[in-house]
């Protein structure tokens, strides 16, 4: 799957956000919603195969946290369509102008 295809999910944006800063198991992670556990556990799964968030096991539990690493060169193909929307949008605005 598209690494774009991964961060659209809003659901899997918003587990990101709640393991960004601290680990979490996934069961604290699957109390933040309104989806069953199975709902979430996949989200969880998709963004590991992405290798967005790292996984340890404690025991019986599983722990998440963000890997801000892996992301990092999101963050330049982000900006690059920022940049591309401005310039079109910029086109329009002279075209259209006085």
């Amino acid at each position: 799957m598209d690494a774009l295809q991964v961060i659209a999910e809003p659901q899997r944006r918003r587990i990101l956000g709640l393991v960004w800063d601290e680990e979490l198991a996934a069961g604290d992670i699957a109390a933040q919603f309104e989806v069953t556990f199975g709902a979430v556990s996949q989200h969880l799964s998709v963004l590991r195969k992405a290798g967005f968030v790292d996984v340890r096991a404690e025991g019986n539990r599983r722990l998440y946290r963000a890997n801000k690493r892996a992301l990092g060169p999101l963050r330049s193909v982000l900006e690059n369509m920022w940049a591309e929307t401005l310039e079109s949008l910029a086109n329009v605005i002279e075209k259209d102008g006085p």
